[in-house]
């Protein structure tokens, strides 16, 4: 039999790089699991069902909802995201390392059904390099990312409730931090190192 797998549940503000560090891990660590979640919002161009997301109906989330399905679930500008409870459960059963990506409502959900998962917050190096971020992706309107960026400041004030706190100020040094993470030895990336309050605080305006 299997031994018991690992949950990680990995947040971050929208532009703080999250979903490039997961692309680059699961690349060096093939044998690592994606919960691939569901989402009432339409897909992107790039995007495809079943491999990004899986995009249903405001009704169908609302029945899964209703049924007990979901281990956590949020509603994030004005859409609907989910992850299924045996999706989860089935990968841990089967030994499996498993990833969620997912905000900070999501992680406090998790974190009261699974306490033994491991939480990971990824935050920006600053303001202004958040909100670069965030334009440079050049798929939202101006009003969008106006609204992102005022809500990153608010999803970030939750970081002190996970295990692990990563910094990405360079790609190559945060994804190491991650993989450390994963090894078993990230006591780095503890939320209680020194400077990392004041960083914090930064990014939320209070400086």
């Amino acid at each position: 039999m299997a031994n018991r797998g690992h949950l990680y549940v990995i947040a971050a503000p929208s532009g703080a790089g999250k979903t490039s560090l997961l692309q680059a891990l699961l690349r060096r660590r093939p044998a690592l699991s994606f919960s691939v979640s569901c989402t009432t919002r339409a897909p992107r161009a790039h995007e495809q069902d079943g491999r990004d997301y899986h995009f249903i109906s405001r009704g169908e989330f609302e029945r899964l909802i209703a049924a007990g399905e979901f281990i956590e679930h949020a509603d994030v500008f004005g859409n609907l995201y989910g992850t299924r409870r045996a999706v989860v459960e089935s990968a841990l059963a089967q030994g499996r390392e498993l990833i969620l990506e997912i905000d900070w409502q999501g992680a406090r959900q998790v974190r009261e059904r699974l306490p033994e998962a491991i939480q990971i917050f990824i935050l920006p190096p600053s303001r202004a390099e958040l909100e670069r971020r965030l334009r440079k992706r050049g798929t939202d309107s101006p009003a969008v990312i106006a609204r992102r960026f005022a809500e990153s400041t608010s999803e970030m004030s939750h970081w002190r409730q996970f295990d692990y706190v990563i910094v990405n100020r360079e790609f190559d040094p945060a994804l190491a931090e991650l993989e450390a993470i994963f090894d078993g030895s990230g006591e780095a990336s503890r939320p209680d190192r020194p400077g990392l309050a004041a960083l914090a605080a930064e990014l939320q305006g209070n400086r």
